[in-house]
């Protein structure tokens, strides 16, 4: 659950935004001074932080580079009266990730804070090889062995030995492989599977695609 951090002085703001934020599961702590905006970020963590830069205390473009200087990276949407281009500009430079002028739709907030929060999600890396026994596939240059042995395959080979390695010892049917290979719109009633295994046999070894009878393939390991 996120927890967000609304660093505001006015009550009724402050009531709008932590029931608004509640009710989409967000978990919300304010606070109405700079300075005890300061003091929470040091003792608790937090997800997202909403600012407003007119806190009773000090300006809180001054917060802004204050938390950015103390090494608190997490998002920071600005909430201000203050309008225009320039201001939004001196904002975004301060260190805000996001900058909204009052009034302002709770809607359009609640769909910033999304974008900000999925952006902080760590990135998965991007699958770069599949490999079964002694069959190894590089995805991104589209290049298949079978140990030391580079296998020259036709685009349509290549998918379809991508679909055997996803799913090693896995029966699959004809209309599995059709649909997964060639697509919905491919005759079901052609031999181009078993054209195609068979091509792949001849090329990974005789061995390695068994036919399970009245059903489909199976890539032994």
């Amino acid at each position: 659950m996120s927890r967000i951090l609304i660093i505001e002085d006015n009550l009724r703001i402050i009531d709008f935004l932590e029931s608004g934020l509640q009710a989409h599961g967000y978990t919300t702590i304010a606070v109405n001074t700079g300075q005890e905006a300061l003091r929470v970020c040091q003792d608790e963590a937090f997800n997202l932080a909403i600012l407003d830069l007119g806190l009773p205390d000090q300006d809180g473009l001054k917060v802004l580079k204050a938390l950015r200087g103390q090494g608190h990276t997490l998002p920071i949407i600005v909430l201000t009266a203050r309008d225009g281009i320039q201001n939004t500009i001196t904002g975004l430079e301060s260190g805000a990730d996001d900058y909204m002028v009052k009034p302002f739709s709770f809607d359009e907030l609640l769909a910033r804070i999304r974008v900000q929060l999925r952006n902080q999600l760590p990135r998965t890396q991007p699958e770069i090889s599949l490999q079964v026994a002694d069959i190894t596939m590089n995805l991104l240059t589209r290049q298949v062995w079978v140990g030391d042995r580079l296998i020259d395959l036709s685009a349509r080979e290549f998918l379809l030995v991508e679909f055997f390695l996803r799913h090693p010892m896995q029966v699959l049917t004809r209309e599995q492989i059709l649909d997964r290979v060639w697509g919905y719109d491919y005759d079901p009633g052609t031999n181009i599977v078993n054209v195609y295994v068979g091509y792949l046999r001849k090329k990974l070894g005789d061995d390695r695609i068994e036919t399970v009878r009245g059903t489909g393939y199976r890539l032994r390991t």
